[in-house]
């Protein structure tokens, strides 16, 4: 089973968007974040209705500031174009180690449902947080700091949403 694209429906047409298409909009910096958002909305929009959605009616709020999380959320539903969609840093705990589930969190809204959803835990490395945090970072904790996003990405890419989020309606 395939776990790395979701589809939407655009007038009536299913649009199917999967994670080399996210990537392509983004751009490629943050992998590990296009990677989070495909699973928070694959988790999300699954428990608002029967999937496929319409892409124009979903409203999200997240804790999530990361560009490829905003990036692969926008490619998909087109909610920061018209603007239905927000962050709200305050929503999370400080960081998904000590605080969680620190930004790793995601509100959608479908009419009068809404969902939220928040990674479980175990599935972001101490060591990500550790250097993500880092102000003045070397060279080689750039690199690592590099290395770190393509391996979250490759890891949680091929398990099913529900592994990596939980799902609250609220």
């Amino acid at each position: 089973m395939r776990h790395d694209h979701i589809t939407v429906l655009e007038n009536g047409q299913p649009l199917t968007f999967d994670f080399a298409m996210l990537m392509a909009y983004h751009g490629g910096g943050f992998p590990g974040g296009v990677v989070h958002a495909l699973k928070a909305m694959q988790a999300g929009l699954a428990a608002l209705g029967t999937v496929p959605l319409p892409r124009r009616d979903i409203h999200v709020l997240t804790a999530f500031t990361g560009p490829g999380g905003r990036d692969a959320v926008e490619c998909v539903t087109r909610a920061l174009t018209d603007g239905r969609y927000k962050v709200d840093r305050g929503l999370g705990g400080k960081d998904v180690i000590s605080a969680p589930p620190g930004p790793y969190l995601w509100r959608f809204t479908l009419g009068d449902r809404t969902v939220e959803v928040t990674i479980r835990p175990g599935h972001v490395l101490p060591e990500f947080v550790s250097l993500g945090a880092t102000q003045e970072r070397s060279e080689t904790q750039d690199a690592r700091l590099e290395l770190l996003k393509h391996e979250m990405a490759e890891r949680l890419l091929p398990l099913h949403a529900d592994d990596i989020y939980q799902v609250h309606r609220l």
